[in-house]
């Protein structure tokens, strides 16, 4: 059954393979068209912060795809300096399926793609990318095929990719996937792998529209400058405090672009903390420098964010300590944080406020929990050890039985 709030719906081609068996195979064969006014999966005009007026270009449209705003609450975490207080914003809950950062971008990304013609999505990313899997969901919303071109190492690219965290929603709702190892995509890159596909698609008489890594250029950079005037709002309309500072992790760079620009040109002016989970700091000035370059800000990337080294052993590589760290802080405060992105920008954060405590002394922190649950299934191996509590429960044998006193539902 569909439950979005549709003007109008997919027409389904409903067929049995096997007149014996009571199984049903479902094809759409229609395009929905999500115009719902001020709803749901709604396409509307975009009108920019007022702050944020002199950027060009600024996007005609935008779909209503997540579920903001996502509130912000303090987060009690241990051993913060004097004064300091910590609050998080909580996009992880943006939505279940599109849960996480990429939602906001992908706002502008496919409204977009729909204006342009297109018939199919194109993106790439890890074998766990959590943009990969926002992209797919978001693509099915809108009657979209997706295309997935994911990194993987060299001793698993010819075989079934499973379905583990991010790959079973993936391939629940239909995205094709293409696997590339490690070491072609460090050679050939991410732009010509999916120019690659994009020629062979129109060879075929597809019209597909490229979403780069993370959602991250200039247009998908637009999700997180409104992500900023959402957070103006909260503070005008509740008790919390006006930050000093903004922590995030950092992956593709779309989000920090965003955040830093927008944090500099509101009334803000909150501190930017990137803390970069792959590449180095150097990539991600000049990559963010690209993205607000492509909008006509005139700012200087590296006067509106600092970005820390956070990868570790590498991009989606956890130590013991970095996930005893995620279990550590769900146990103490019930959040739970992604060990790619999260969770290695919290651990940064802590660390350097154990480190440099009177750089954070007295301040009020922001820190963006951009999503990611999924990929924690990724790591059940690694983390079997840190996790027990569990047992048999014990039951005397002096406690009445009786057949049938337990209801199973």
């Amino acid at each position: 059954m569909l439950s979005p709030p549709l003007t109008s719906l997919s027409r389904f081609t409903i067929f049995n393979t096997n007149t014996s068996l009571p199984s049903i195979r479902i094809r759409c064969t229609a395009s929905v068209s999500p115009t719902m006014e001020g709803g749901f999966f709604s396409k509307k005009p975009y009108e920019p912060p007022s702050w944020a007026s002199h950027l060009t270009p600024i996007p005609p449209h935008t779909f209503s795809l997540g579920h903001v705003p996502s509130p912000i609450h303090k987060w009690n975490l241990p051993n913060l300096p004097d004064g300091t207080e910590v609050w998080i914003k909580r996009d992880d809950l943006s939505g279940m399926q599109l849960s996480g950062n990429k939602v906001r971008k992908l706002e502008f990304l496919m409204a977009d793609a729909v204006s342009s013609g297109a018939d199919c999505v194109i993106t790439v990313g890890g074998i766990q990318s959590n943009h990969c899997r926002a992209t797919a969901v978001a693509a099915r919303y809108l009657s979209l095929d997706s295309y997935l071109i994911l990194r993987t190492s060299k001793v698993l690219v010819e075989k079934d990719p499973g379905l583990v965290g991010n790959l079973l929603v993936e391939r629940l709702v239909g995205a094709h996937i293409d696997l590339v190892s490690k070491e072609e995509y460090a050679k050939i890159g991410s732009v010509t792998l999916a120019e690659i596909l994009k020629n062979k698609l129109e060879k075929e008489g597809r019209k597909p529209y490229i979403i780069p890594v993370g959602g991250s250029n200039s247009l998908g950079t637009w999700g997180y400058i409104e992500a900023i005037r959402e957070i103006e709002q909260q503070i005008e309309n509740s008790g919390m405090p006006k930050f000093d500072d903004i922590v995030v992790a950092c992956g593709s760079g779309g989000t920090i672009a965003g955040l830093s620009l927008g944090s500099r040109l509101s009334s803000l002016k909150a501190t930017v903390h990137a803390f970069s989970v792959c590449d180095d700091p150097e990539y991600f000035y000049n990559y963010t420098q690209g993205l607000i370059d492509g909008l006509h800000s005139g700012l200087d990337s590296r006067d509106i964010v600092d970005v820390i080294n956070a990868k570790g052993l590498g991009y989606a590589m956890n130590t013991a300590e970095e996930l005893e760290f995620v279990k550590d802080v769900a146990k103490a405060t019930g959040i739970v944080l992604d060990p790619v992105y999260s969770g290695k920008a919290a651990y940064g954060m802590l660390k350097d406020m154990a480190s440099n405590p009177a750089k954070w002394q007295g301040r009020k922190v922001l820190f963006i929990h951009t999503g990611g649950l999924l990929g924690l299934y990724d790591k059940t191996e690694q983390m079997a050890s840190l996790i027990g509590n569990w047992r048999r429960m014990e039951l005397d044998e002096s406690i009445p039985r009786k057949d049938g006193t337990g209801k199973m539902f």
